[in-house]
């Protein structure tokens, strides 16, 4: 139920990247202005990830995924209603906030579900499933954009949010019975404030968190950027092709990003060591790729070419989710939710930052997407350089970690053979099926 929620919540944030030719000519905007729609959601997402990771440490996941699919809901109703530029901003802004918290919420759901040892895989998998959210943009809503038009595509795509929110109120645990989080730890008198603080504080202490932070900013927003705005302009007008072509190319970067994300999930999860080669490997191959495509000799490049490039860019939003596996583990449960929140953020700032930047440019160059898409290397190397300072201050720190848990951990006792352990509610419950938060 809860990656329903995000699956829904994939689906309204990526619906603009499938009608921004339509939202130009409807709002009667230029590039700059255009990009300011996913710059808006952007921000607002970015922005409201600590405070997110900090409601669901508190709050717990269901009610704070019940919240954001009301306002997602909400957000893409008004977005298709809006009369005016303004108003669809705030449509998007509104969007933004409620797509916020779906993301952290189903890690959480994960690390209260499942064992740890499962975490990489239930992370990727939960990604996938989101990103499937594209593939219903690219093959469903952009034929009923084109046939019947933007209010009832909007209009119409917002009763999925209305599916998800009615099994979410009714059934929806935060953890299996028997697996509920520890008890919280005793608070100061400062209160809320103080919480916040200690939090935060802590979850950035850790070198883990940081650079979880950076992975994600590097390794995420090439993909991002071509799926939420500029890859339909792209491809349409720099590189001439028909726009069902067009979308069946966006399409194939989801389709590559879903298997891309079961290989790395299943890697991670049997060597940890293959965290920074896959995120580093993946950044290294974007950048090739892009390389190729914007400077190859002529106008356009040939269509193998940008095949490739889409499946390499499928394998972004994957490589992302490898920076969640340096801050699960640097984190004990009851920050979970505020390091999540950390990581997630730094995708989608470096998403923001290269969206506004190429509309920009582009404005400033006549539409020379050459030179607008050669700031993703800018920002590749920023990423870069963040992540070769804080591999070796991350990497130690797991190992003393690791170190000090196996001096703590009591010799195993010989299992009874009268009985069998009983898989069911309350205390009778194998702690080893429950996430780490147990």
């Amino acid at each position: 139920m809860g990656v329903a929620v995000y699956f829904v919540a994939v689906i309204f944030r990526t619906s603009l990247g499938v009608a921004g030719l339509e939202a130009a000519d409807r709002f009667h905007v230029n590039a700059s202005a255009l990009s300011t729609f996913s710059l808006l959601q952007l921000l607002v997402y970015a922005g409201m990830q600590i405070p997110v990771g900090l409601m669901v440490d508190r709050l717990g996941t269901k009610r704070v995924l019940t919240l954001g699919a009301v306002l997602f809901t909400a957000g893409q109703l008004g977005f298709a209603l809006a009369p005016s530029y303004g108003t669809a901003l705030a449509a998007r802004a509104l969007l933004g906030c409620g797509d916020a918290m779906t993301f952290i919420s189903v890690l959480r759901l994960g690390t209260r579900w499942f064992p740890a040892r499962r975490g990489p895989l239930m992370a990727q998998l939960a990604g996938l499933v989101g990103m499937a959210g594209n593939l219903v943009s690219t093959l469903v809503l952009a034929p009923v954009l084109h046939g019947l038009g933007w209010v009832a595509a909007f209009a119409g795509s917002a009763v999925a949010g209305l599916l998800v929110l009615v099994p979410l109120v009714l059934f929806l645990r935060d953890h299996p019975e028997g697996c509920g989080p520890p008890p919280a730890p005793a608070r100061p008198a400062a209160g809320g404030g103080g919480f916040v603080r200690r939090q935060i504080r802590d979850s950035w202490r850790e070198p883990g968190t940081r650079l979880g932070l950076w992975v994600h900013f590097t390794t995420q927003f090439p993909a991002m950027v071509f799926l939420l705005l500029w890859g339909m302009p792209f491809l349409v007008e720099a590189q001439g092709l028909p726009r069902t072509t067009a979308a069946g190319l966006l399409t194939l970067v989801v389709a590559s990003n879903m298997a891309f994300g079961l290989l790395y999930g299943q890697i991670i999860g049997r060597r940890q060591g293959a965290r920074l080669p896959l995120a580093l490997g993946t950044v290294g191959a974007t950048a090739a790729l892009w390389a190729a495509v914007l400077f190859f000799p002529g106008e356009r490049a040939p269509m193998w070419l940008l095949v490739t490039l889409c499946v390499v860019l499928g394998g972004c939003g994957p490589a992302s989710m490898i920076g969640f596996d340096f801050a699960r583990p640097a984190n004990p449960a009851e920050r979970q939710g505020t390091a999540s929140g950390i990581t997630n953020m730094g995708g989608f700032l470096a998403s923001m930052t290269t969206l506004l930047t190429v509309g920009v440019l582009l404005d400033a160059t006549g539409d020379d997407y050459r030179i607008a898409f050669s700031s993703v290397f800018v920002v590749e190397l920023l990423g870069l350089a963040r992540i070769l300072r804080l591999r070796g201050r991350t990497l130690a720190r797991e190992r003393e970690r690791e170190a000090a848990l196996a001096r703590r951990r009591p010799a195993p006792l010989p299992a009874p053979v009268h009985s069998a352990p009983v898989r069911g509610a309350g205390a009778d419950r194998d702690p080893a099926d429950c996430g780490p938060g147990a």
